[in-house]
Formats: C-alpha cells, sequence, structure tokens
C-alpha cells in the first residue's frame, strides 16, 4: 500500500509541476523550488569538529545522517593520517570525506569526482566548510590510461553513485544499469602526476564501484610511494578482488584488515568490504 500511495504522489506532482509549468507563477514557484533545495544545508559534528553540507534531497540527507555508522571505518582510517598529507580522494562523490580529511586532519585533498550532477555538491560542500585552500577539484574519471571515452551513469540524482567510465559492468561485475551518458577524457594516476602536476598521494581513498583494480593498474610507480590505501572492493567481483590485490602487493603493501559497517551485513552491499592497506 505504501509503495502505491508513493507512486500515486509522484505521479500527482509530476503533472502538477508540467502543467504549472506553462505558466508565469508556475515557473516562478519551479525555479524557487529548485533554487531552495540547493540552498539547504545540515550540521553534523564528529570528534568536536562541525561540518556544514548541502542537503537538496534525500539521498544526501541520507549520506549526513549516516555520517558516522556508513563508514566508520573509512573515518577511523583519515584519523589516523598525519597532519598535512596529501590525499587524493578518488570517488569523492558530494565530498564528505573530502571535507573530513581536509579540515581534521589539515590534508591538501585531491577530490577526483567525474558526475555533473555531484560536482556542484562538492564545491558547495567544500566552500560551506571553509576549505577553498585545502581541497582541489579534479572533474574527470581516473583510469588505467589517457582516454577519451564514456561516462555511464546508473542515476540522475544529486549525490548518485554507481557510474563505471570506459566499462559497462558495475560495483558487482555485471552488466551497468545505464540511464545516461557522457563523453568526458580519463587519465591514470600517473598522468595526474605528469601531466596535471598534482603532488603524489601520501594516502589514497578509492571508491568508483567496479575499475578499482584498472586505476591501481594503471597507477603502479606512483603506488610505490604510498603510504596507505584505503579501496572498497566487492568480494563477489572477482577480477577486482584479485587484481586489486595483486597490484596493491607488487606496490609494497600488505593488507591490514578490511571491514564494513553492521547496516551493510546484508542486502545489495554485503560483499563490499573497505580494505585497508
Amino acid at each position: 500500500m505504501k509503495v502505491i500511495i508513493k507512486t500515486l504522489v509522484k505521479s500527482l506532482l509530476r503533472n502538477l509541476i508540467y502543467f504549472g509549468w506553462k505558466t508565469r507563477v508556475g515557473r516562478y514557484c519551479g525555479d524557487e523550488i529548485v533554487r531552495s533545495a540547493m540552498m539547504r544545508t545540515q550540521f553534523v559534528q564528529h570528534r568536536g569538529v562541525n561540518f556544514t553540507f548541502a542537503v537538496p534531497n534525500n539521498l544526501n540527507r541520507y549520506r549526513i545522517n549516516t555520517f558516522y555508522s556508513k563508514e566508520p571505518e573509512t573515518l577511523e582510517w583519515i584519523d589516523q593520517i598525519p597532519y598535512g598529507a596529501v590525499v587524493w580522494d578518488i570517488g569523492a562523490n558530494v565530498g564528505l570525506y573530502t571535507c573530513y580529511a581536509a579540515k581534521t586532519r589539515g590534508c591538501q585533498v585531491f577530490a577526483f569526482e567525474p558526475s555533473v550532477f555531484n560536482l556542484e555538491l562538492l564545491a558547495r560542500n567544500v566552500f560551506l566548510n571553509a576549505l577553498a585552500e585545502k581541497v582541489t577539484i579534479v572533474p574527470l574519471p581516473l583510469s588505467d590510461q589517457l582516454s577519451v571515452n564514456t561516462l555511464n551513469m546508473t542515476s540522475l540524482e544529486w549525490g548518485g553513485a554507481l557510474s563505471s567510465f570506459a566499462q559497462d559492468y558495475g560495483q558487482d561485475g555485471q552488466a551497468l544499469r545505464k540511464i545516461f551518458e557522457f563523453r568526458t577524457i580519463g587519465i591514470s594516476i600517473p598522468d595526474a602526476v605528469v601531466r596535471l602536476k598534482i603532488p603524489p598521494p601520501d594516502y589514497l581513498k578509492m571508491d568508483v564501484d567496479g575499475i578499482e583494480h584498472l586505476i591501481l593498474k594503471g597507477g603502479a610507480e606512483v603506488l610505490r610511494n604510498v603510504k596507505g590505501v584505503l579501496v572498497e572492493i566487492n568480494d563477489e567481483f572477482t577480477k577486482q578482488r584479485v587484481d586489486s590485490a595483486q597490484y596493491l602487493r607488487d606496490a609494497g603493501l600488505h593488507l591490514l584488515e578490511k571491514r564494513h559497517a553492521e547496516m551493510f551485513e546484508s542486502g545489495t552491499f554485503k560483499n563490499c568490504f573497505n580494505q585497508i592497506w
């Protein structure tokens, strides 16, 4: 019954918006609703540090409400990073962990995020937390080589995830349910260092929903000097799991632990773990 009611409400709202948009008053109201949504913010505090994040929709509200509980291992990992280190946040999304690393550890963070729907929120969150001098946004996907290819996306929402660059599979290795795409330039980790003059990372956090192993493959020469890596791996995606481990071991790193929060003990992401190297 709840699903039926939600469907009816959505249909009613879409019709109201559609017909309302045909009038001057309706267009004005629509503009104000969108503007108001993007200006909404929510406050969160962790370990005595205050953060303000943009919450234009329920997905971002969920991300803020689960700030402590969704990836506690990621917060703990960031907490042990030396003050002022260079951190690459690959797959930064809207920048929650980017802001946390920059604000609590004084890190110079390079936030790699190619989604056109997430980039505005990432920039807003950096600005809201007065971190423009600490965070550099890199609006390009990382891959195993320099190439022009397609970013395949499964969501049009602000704060959406589960996209894949140059591949047609997702975080579980299965076919991606693409609903949007655009062409862009992908670069490897060495390309970012050599061509873009980005400082090599002391610490690297990666969550790109499927091509982690390809990014690691293309970054071998830089990874040898990395002090620590946190990477999300789906244990059921055998090639991702096996290849990622091999590339990290080849770089001289060893697995310390893999964890996920209690909320992921069942469901779609029950086999996804943050590996700490």
